[in-house]
């Protein structure tokens, strides 16, 4: 039986003031904890039913502190609905992408994208495409959030992110370029009224803006921009078009296009 501590520590791992403090956070679900526990990343803390500690207890080792619980437990430390037969408590790994890296192949970056749900599918497209690197604005919504580790399906342990101040960022990327005599990589970003994504051509490398749900890419990101892409809407005319696409399909779309094009 769970401790009224252990459910309280547990629980505390829903907020993100509690996650940033102890340097945790929680994944659920059968697929998701065992790729976790097939990965670099740290697991701490396993809390699972019996059966599924009978079937995947030979994935665990001694420094990992494991406990069989009931449903009504897993019920009280879940973040779901419905809780699955599993859930873990992992280590915040430390991440760092050196600005050299972005001088090669492609990076996402992403302009307070607030929606976890999109923040974790948008990870997970990156990982589809082999984008193994993003930079988040600081307020995008936070990539430890239970809703996103969720959404991101194991695409955590495969690709790094790192938040930063995107001024900031973009200012240094090129003081970096003109320091090394590097060509800056090519800056796309998407908007309503690009050039289509389809008739443009794309760099050997580049980093590609994704911006808010709602107001898209910020006018101080926008400084920043060489090239301005959008997937174009085939509404026919004169009917009533959809006034946008959902983030990560956008995101998916156009890495898509990347891929298909530059290889």
């Amino acid at each position: 039986m769970l401790s009224h501590n252990t459910i309280s520590f547990i629980k505390s791992l829903h907020q993100k003031k509690k996650r940033n403090e102890h340097g945790l956070f929680i994944a659920e679900g059968d697929k998701l904890v065992r790729e976790l526990l097939a990965s670099h990343l740290v697991v701490r803390e396993v809390y699972a039913l019996i059966d599924w500690l009978r079937e995947y207890g030979n994935l665990l080792n001694d420094e990992i502190k494991t406990a069989g619980v009931t449903q009504p437990e897993l019920e009280r430390i879940s973040t779901l609905v419905t809780a699955p037969p599993v859930l873990a408590i992992v280590q915040i790994p430390e991440q760092e992408i050196a600005m050299e890296e972005l001088f090669g192949g492609y990076t996402l970056v992403l302009d307070a994208i607030r929606d976890p749900g999109n923040m974790g599918t948008i990870i997970r497209t990156a990982d589809w495409f082999g984008i193994n690197r993003i930079i988040a604005s600081d307020d995008c919504a936070e990539h430890w959030n239970p809703k996103v580790v969720q959404a991101s399906m194991g695409s955590l342990t495969r690709v790094k992110i790192v938040n930063k101040d995107l001024n900031k960022f973009f200012t240094e990327l090129n003081a970096v370029s003109h320091s090394k005599n590097m060509d800056m990589p090519a800056v796309y970003g998407t908007y309503m009224g690009g050039q289509s994504i389809y008739n443009e051509t794309f760099a050997p490398s580049g980093l590609i803006v994704i911006g808010n749900e709602s107001n898209g890419i910020r006018s101080t990101t926008e400084q920043f921009i060489d090239r301005k892409i959008a997937v174009p809407c085939f509404a026919a005319e004169g009917d009533s078009k959809p006034e946008s696409l959902n983030a990560a399909l956008a995101t998916a779309l156009v890495l898509s296009e990347v891929r298909r094009t530059r290889g």
